[in-house]
């Protein structure tokens, strides 16, 4: 019920809206992994871990913040590759679109929703399949290459609720941040 709730976001436009190649899918896989951006969040996920000191394992000091910096990273390399495999396979277009509307209401649903929204062939918006088992999927593989404090379900849990956060926070800052809007 939540998807079709979402299916009619205020924002969505359907009459410019061109779906990608497979060939724009690569160069923006690519682009993804080698985005500024992608190494400043990297950055500074890792020192959050290092000050929370989360996985205690890794302990503290520079070699620590190299392995955590490194799990962040590879975090986003794996997610970024398991979902241009799967938008690939199920014809999801996750790439954010700015709100064409006036309001922060409306952008700030439309920036919510669109998490959780991929567009298709067809321009319609529905549950993104891709990016949900993508994100669930890194989360629960992500824990083969950390320690064994960080196996628990709950730790899982815990990583994808944190990457669905933090995306939000990204779409959101972009409707609402007038230099990162116009982009």
């Amino acid at each position: 019920m939540f998807a079709c709730l979402l299916v009619s976001a205020p924002c969505s436009s359907l009459a410019q809206y061109v779906a990608p190649t497979q060939t724009e899918r690569n160069s923006d896989y690519v682009k993804s992994l080698v985005n500024p951006l992608a190494l400043v969040a990297a950055a500074a996920g890792s020192g959050i871990s290092q000050w929370r000191d989360t996985p205690h394992e890794w302990g503290q000091g520079g070699g620590a913040y190299g392995l955590r910096f490194v799990n962040s990273y590879g975090y986003h390399f794996v997610r970024q590759t398991m979902l241009l495999g799967a938008s690939s396979v199920l014809h999801e277009d996750n790439r954010y679109f700015p709100c064409p509307r006036s309001g922060a209401k409306a952008r700030i649903r439309y920036a919510i929703e669109s998490n959780f929204l991929a567009r298709h062939e067809d321009g319609s918006r529905h549950f993104s399949y891709s990016w949900f088992g993508a994100t669930l999927g890194t989360a629960a593989l992500s824990r083969v290459w950390q320690p064994p404090s960080t196996r628990a379900p709950q730790n899982i849990a815990s990583s994808f609720g944190i990457a669905v956060g933090v995306q939000v926070g990204f779409h959101v800052a972009h409707e609402l941040v007038p230099f990162l809007r116009r982009r």
